[in-house]
C-alpha cells in the first residue's frame, strides 16, 4: 500500500501517530524517545517513523507546515493506514501575558481564519475540539511530571506572515481568551470530526507574540522534550 504521499507498507504505522511539522523533529522525536523505531516512509523528504514508548506502539510522521499539508498526511493516515489517535506535537506563538518561554499549551479548541472547517460543514461552524480522553489524560500525565500546562483554546492562522498588522488581531486574540497562535490544530480537529478518530494539540510555546520574545535553539530542544515526556506519558495511560 502506497499514497501519493506515504510510502509505507501495510501495517507500518501506528494506530497512534504524533504529527510534528518538521520532518527533522519527527526523526529527533523517534531517535531520542522511541524505542527500535525504524523509517517506515520518506516521500519529498517527510520523514516517518514508527518504534515503541514503554512497549506501546508509537509512530511519527512530519506534515510540513499549515493546515493544508497537515490534513493530507492526516487523512491518507486515517484513510489508509486505519490511524485511530492523531496528536500534533509542536510550536505556537504565545498571546496571553502569563504565559512564558517553553511553557506548554493543551488545545482544548481551536478557532481559526481557515475556511476548512465551515467547508465541512456546508458553510455553519464546526466547533473545532480535542478528544476529551486524550485531553485528559494529557493533564494528568502533567501532573504526574510535575509539569504546570496551561489549558485552552488556540488559534490556528493560514498567515505565519499577516498582511494586516495595522489591524491587532494579536489583542483581539488576547481580550477573547486565546492562548497563543499556531498553523494547524482547527484542521487537524476537524478533520477528526469528518473521519471519526481522536485527535489533542499539544505545544510548546516557543516565541511571545505581544512579548516580542524568542526561545534560543538549546532552551527550545530542552523544553520540546519536556512536552514530548508529557504527551507520550499520557498515551500509555490513556491505552
Amino acid at each position: 500500500m502506497t499514497t501519493p504521499h506515504l510510502s509505507a507498507k501495510p501495517g507500518d504505522f501506528a494506530p497512534t501517530v504524533l504529527l510534528p511539522g518538521d520532518p527533522l523533529r519527527a526523526k529527533f522525536i523517534a531517535e531520542t524517545f522511541l524505542d527500535d523505531a525504524r523509517m517506515v516512509t520518506d516521500v519529498r523528504n517527510m520523514y516517518g517513523f514508527t518504534g515503541t514508548f514503554q512497549g506501546l506502539p508509537i509512530s511519527v510522521q512530519g506534515t510540513g507546515m499549515g493546515i493544508p499539508s497537515a490534513q493530507i498526511y492526516a487523512t491518507e493516515l486515517v484513510r489508509e493506514y486505519g490511524v485511530e489517535r492523531l496528536i500534533r506535537v509542536g510550536s505556537c506563538g504565545a498571546v496571553q501575558a502569563e504565559l512564558g518561554l517553553g511553557d506548554v499549551v493543551i488545545s482544548i479548541g481551536a478557532g481559526t481564519d481557515s475556511m476548512v472547517n465551515r467547508a465541512r460543514l456546508k458553510g455553519n461552524d464546526l466547533p473545532a475540539v480535542a478528544d476529551f480522553g486524550l485531553l485528559s489524560a494529557a493533564v494528568n500525565a502533567a501532573n504526574k511530571l510535575g509539569i504546570t500546562p496551561h489549558v485552552g483554546t488556540i488559534f490556528t492562522s493560514d498567515f505565519f506572515y499577516t498582511p494586516h498588522p495595522e489591524d491587532d488581531l494579536f489583542g483581539l486574540l488576547e481580550r477573547f481568551g486565546f492562548l497563543a497562535v499556531e498553523m494547524e490544530a482547527a484542521g487537524l480537529y476537524g478533520l477528526a470530526a469528518e473521519l471519526g478518530v481522536k485527535a489533542l494539540a499539544v505545544c510548546t510555546v516557543s516565541d511571545h507574540i505581544k512579548l516580542e520574545q524568542v526561545m534560543s535553539t538549546k532552551d527550545r530542544q530542552t523544553s520540546f522534550n519536556d512536552m514530548m515526556n508529557l504527551v507520550l506519558t499520557s498515551l500509555v495511560e490513556a491505552d
